[in-house]
């Protein structure tokens, strides 16, 4: 997935059926105050480094009684956990960068089916380069490479209230 704008973004395409042009857009994401409205209301889940790129993003989608977890070896290249983001499906999670966000899916826009409800999505920073194998030769990733975000969504467990807002996806590290 790849972003121009400095962030990419799991988020409920039926919230920004209003977004058609550049204009719509900007009164809706361009500022920080208005994603972090966004993020509040559940409609949208930064994942968001500030900074520009194309990374692999991996969404693992967990069930009632079923929620998903990273893998042991995620788990051991892991750099960092984000608090977790509350977000109401409509029916669908669309991921994309933030500038792709709108009333019609851009080229490239990955788009899952997720039934209607309350989510907790925890996002993880991983450390890919760290795994044996995971680079080829000319320094691309290998067809084995973890990715480098992994997005886990599961429903939200009752009387699960607090979740984060900030826009940045991870605390800085106290100087």
């Amino acid at each position: 997935m790849a972003t121009d704008a400095g962030m990419l973004a799991l988020w409920d395409p039926q919230r920004f059926t209003g977004i058609v042009d550049y204009d719509t857009w900007d009164s809706e994401l361009g500022e920080d105050e208005d994603v972090e409205r966004h993020i509040r209301t559940g409609a949208f889940v930064p994942i968001n480094i500030r900074s520009d790129g194309a990374f692999g993003v991996l969404v693992r989608i967990g069930g009632l009684g079923q929620h998903v977890r990273l893998t042991e070896r995620e788990a051991r290249h892991r750099l960092v956990t984000s608090d977790a983001y509350l977000f109401h499906s409509s029916g669908q999670v669309w991921l994309s960068g933030i500038e792709a966000v709108g009333a019609d899916a851009w080229p490239g826009t990955a788009k899952c089916d997720l039934s209607v409800g309350r989510y907790s999505v925890v996002i993880h920073l991983i450390a890919w380069e760290d795994d044996p194998g995971s680079v080829n030769e000319n320094g691309t990733p290998s067809k084995t490479a973890l990715s480098d975000f992994v997005a886990l969504v599961n429903p939200a467990v009752s009387g699960q209230d607090n979740f984060r807002s900030a826009v940045e996806t991870f605390d800085r590290p106290e100087s």
